[in-house]
């Protein structure tokens, strides 16, 4: 197995609903993204399926000893071996992936957030430096691009913050800003006793209404000319929107159960997005 075929098998397992926006993309940007996605999913299992924080921290330092051999030297992994090229003919910064590899550390750190603020660093590492990279590969002209790819990234991760409440809740983490939680009169006993409250359903709304702006900030930071290259990033916003729709018409039951697309509605949605595009 080739090193871009092994990225492929990844993303092609993953079921995530990236896979339906790199299916538009010409073959030298869709080998590109998906090397990308790879990257992101080997580092986030790290976290994710390990049980022993300090193998997952060696884990990562591992990983970012990669990166610099990606860079550098002579990389050993399959995903850094396919990406190797990718950085160089898209000029992509090799800080960027310390900082999705900082990210994925955070989980290690923090199970809770106190605020936004805080939130938003997470955001920001894990997905919206995965939307600067992306864009580049797209294909970026504009310096406004990449504050619309950013901040797509970080809607899309409020996104999946919310779909996951009740599964990270199962894991020991909250996401929801512990302020907020106050604000709005919710305990984190609410949470983890999965109480689908009035209170619980106004925060989770106020959460949903955060994502959208987040969506709106992104789309009226997008310039024109750039907006055909940026097409992949657009399906993956559209599909998503989609999702958050049907978060936020579930309330405080996604609590107790995991909302998803259909295959189907997520193929449907990637072809009007691109044909309207």
């Amino acid at each position: 197995m080739t090193p871009d075929q092994y990225c492929q098998q990844r993303a092609a397992q993953s079921g995530s609903s990236f896979y339906y926006s790199f299916m538009f993309l010409p073959p030298k940007q869709r080998t590109a993204i998906t090397a990308l996605y790879a990257f992101c999913r080997e580092v986030d299992d790290v976290v994710d399926e390990g049980h022993d924080p300090v193998v997952a921290r060696s884990k990562l330092d591992w990983w970012r000893g990669e990166v610099a051999a990606m860079f550098h030297g002579t990389p050993q992994h399959p995903v850094s071996r396919a990406l190797a090229p990718v950085v160089a003919d898209f000029a992509l910064p090799e800080s960027r992936f310390g900082e999705i590899i900082d990210g994925m550390q955070m989980d290690l750190d923090w199970n809770r957030y106190p605020d936004f603020a805080t939130l938003e660093v997470y955001c920001h590492r894990v997905a919206g430096v995965v939307g600067l990279l992306s864009a580049e590969i797209f294909g970026c002209t504009e310096r406004a691009t990449r504050d619309y790819a950013r901040s797509l990234g970080i809607a899309l991760q409020l996104t999946n913050i919310l779909r996951d409440v009740g599964e990270d809740v199962r894991r020991n983490r909250i996401y929801l800003p512990l302020d907020e939680l106050a604000q709005f009169g919710v305990t984190t006993d609410d949470l983890i006793l999965f109480r689908e409250t009035p209170e619980v359903a106004a925060l989770l709304k106020f959460q949903a209404e955060r994502a959208r702006s987040w969506y709106a900030k992104a789309h009226d930071a997008l310039p024109a000319v750039d907006r055909r290259s940026q097409r992949a990033g657009l399906i993956m916003g559209a599909i998503y929107a989609r999702l958050l729709d049907e978060v936020e018409g579930e309330g405080a039951r996604v609590l107790n159960h995991r909302v998803s697309l259909t295959p189907m509605t997520k193929l449907w949605t990637a072809c009007r997005t691109w044909w309207r595009s």
